[in-house]
């Protein structure tokens, strides 16, 4: 891509009315209020190939955001690519960086027609910074020439996106940074923390609320504490000490994702078999995910819908069902009413509703048959429905809806074997709840209601 010629002291002015806006500029950003750790201020200050992975909220995604400000601020013309797997994620860290500008720069920001948009911040001096969603291949991010390429939650993006877009940097001797959480011990990621062309850091979480101040080290701690309790020793030292877990495995393959993410949204058919699955966040959580199933015969399945919802209010979910059944009429509704699951209130106020009463189904509770005369039962696991959507994707029975987040969500779904004596299962299977998979939670639950004809469904409060 051509950059636009400039001269020296057009630049020496941009810099130096941006050191003035930063000392003026009494809007500090909450990011910047904190001191930065030792690590951070190493991240910040390196020129070469940076690979970081570490546990959540240490702080990368700040240091790695406020990198990408200066260096765009002092290196007139530089081209900034930020990648990630979704289009939110990856605009979770652009965010950030246009708010380190706004704070400390607002100035050298381009004004007018060419003012920020949700992919690409604009300077005086000629830097740009954009970001975009990978998907499975990249293909979308071809094309650019990028002087500094930031691939957020690198571990979740696919190794075949790499190819596409590493010779980005072939004309400029640029450089790469990769931050992220662990995805068990292989990827392209996994690679590059073992290259010695990368600088590497590895932080985990323990360490960081430890150099805490009060009352923040309090909170942090007592939130590992809580983690540590839910989550199992192995899948805590991946999400929160950053370890790269060899025990891990992922359900979907990329092979198996892209065979059967391939279709587009779909106009709504009368009298066609719906099937809505819901997974309500978790209490303290803020995702819901609502996904549609249309069943076209006996053998075949197809996803016609996914609504993903930040930040909102039950009775804004509870409206959200209901409007959705008005358009589609399902046949079943399949809710997470777990423990700890906001559903349980939702599920209560649905049964009461009239147009949905009879409809509504929560499969955490579910019980189900093991013969014909229906004699011996056994509670429904979350495994069972994994499975479900496992095997009906393998015998391409199910087409998916080609969507990034989908598609991200897919794969960032991992399992364990649990050789704990007494457990109801062999496998454990579990979601990084930070890579909005909460998706799939409510995918394999209209899946399994659609793909269910031989169960006697039920509701068991138990």
């Amino acid at each position: 891509m051509g950059r636009s010629k400039r001269t020296s002291s057009e630049s020496d002015r941009d810099v130096k009315q941006g050191a003035n806006d930063k000392q003026r500029n009494s809007r500090v950003s909450k990011e910047e209020d904190i001191s930065l750790d030792t690590w951070q201020e190493e991240v910040l200050s390196y020129r070469g190939n940076i690979a970081l992975r570490a546990g959540r909220q240490v702080g990368k995604s700040t240091i790695v955001s406020r990198l990408a400000a200066e260096r765009s601020i002092e290196t007139p013309r530089l081209q900034i690519m930020i990648v990630s797997a979704t289009e939110r994620q990856a605009f979770l860290l652009f965010s950030k960086v246009l708010l380190y500008l706004d704070s400390n720069y607002r100035s050298l920001i381009k004004k007018g027609k060419q003012r920020p948009t949700k992919s690409q911040i604009q300077l005086k001096n000629g830097s740009t910074i954009r970001c975009l969603p990978c998907g499975l291949d990249g293909l979308g991010i071809r094309g650019f020439t990028t002087d500094l390429l930031i691939v957020d939650e690198a571990a979740f993006v696919p190794i075949s996106v790499f190819p596409a877009i590493i010779p980005q940097l072939a004309t400029t001797g640029g450089k790469i940074i990769l931050l992220s959480t662990p995805f068990g011990a292989e990827g392209y990621f996994y690679d590059c923390f073992n290259d010695d062309s990368f600088k590497t850091w590895h932080i985990n979480a323990e360490e960081i609320a430890e150099s805490r101040p009060e009352p923040q080290r309090t909170f942090m701690k007592d939130h590992q504490e809580k983690q540590k309790e839910r989550m199992t020793t192995l899948q805590y030292a991946q999400e929160y000490m950053g370890e790269f877990v060899s025990d891990f495995r992922r359900i979907f393959s990329d092979e198996l994702i892209s065979k059967c993410c391939n279709i587009k949204r779909q106009m709504i058919v009368p009298q066609a078999e719906y099937f809505l699955g819901v997974d309500i966040s978790r209490m303290g959580d803020d995702k819901t995910a609502l996904e549609v199933i249309r069943r076209i015969d006996k053998d075949n399945l197809i996803h016609v819908e996914h609504i993903f919802k930040m930040k909102q209010y039950t009775t804004t979910t509870f409206d959200d069902i209901v409007r959705l059944n008005k358009q589609y009429d399902f046949k079943k509704i399949g809710i997470d009413a777990g423990s700890g699951s906001l559903g349980v209130g939702i599920l209560d106020f649905l049964l009461r509703e009239p147009s949905v009463k009879r409809k509504v189904i929560a499969l955490n509770n579910l019980s189900r048959q093991l013969d014909h005369l229906g004699e011996r039962k056994r509670a429904l696991l979350k495994e069972d429905m994994y499975f479900n959507l496992l095997a009906l994707m393998e015998k391409s029975k199910i087409a998916l809806l080609d969507d990034d987040e989908v598609i991200a969500s897919l794969r960032a779904i991992q399992y364990e074997y649990n050789l704990t004596i007494g457990k109801k299962s062999a496998v454990r299977i579990f979601a990084n709840e930070h890579k909005y998979t909460d998706l799939v939670e409510g995918l394999i639950r209209a899946a399994w209601l659609a793909n269910a004809k031989h169960i006697n469904t039920f509701i068991s409060y138990i």
